[in-house]
């Protein structure tokens, strides 16, 4: 009877696990002298998203403890999104240059930024 219950209990535990996706529209804006400015729109759906730019290739979004959204404008830049800021309607990124000349790209920051929702 222990053995059922266990196995109802975990069963129940796997279906309430909510994984967050990015998805939605969202206005590209850069951080340029201490302002924003607004260079695009951008659509995610799951693992994947476009510009509204039909000329730039679609990229891919890889989840983890920190969001990756790689293929972005130039395939040498990647974007970096802390994982708890998902939730919210305005989301800020770090953007990193592969061949950069750290050990590991992900700890030089090139540029920052933001993700606004649109409604």
């Amino acid at each position: 009877m222990k053995y059922f219950t266990l196995l109802i209990t975990l069963f129940f535990i796997n279906f309430n696990q909510k994984t967050v996706k990015l998805t939605g529209r969202y206005n590209y804006l850069i951080e340029d002298n201490n302002a924003y400015v607004q260079k695009d729109k951008i659509t995610f759906k799951d693992s994947v998203f476009a510009f509204d730019n039909k000329y730039l290739p679609k990229g891919k979004i890889s989840y983890g403890n920190v969001i990756l959204l790689d293929n972005f404008i130039n395939t040498d830049l990647i974007i970096s999104i802390p994982k708890d800021q998902l939730e919210k309607d305005t989301i800020p990124f770090f953007m990193h240059d592969k061949k950069s000349s750290s050990a590991n790209y992900l700890d030089e920051v090139v540029g920052k930024g933001k993700l606004v929702r649109i409604k």
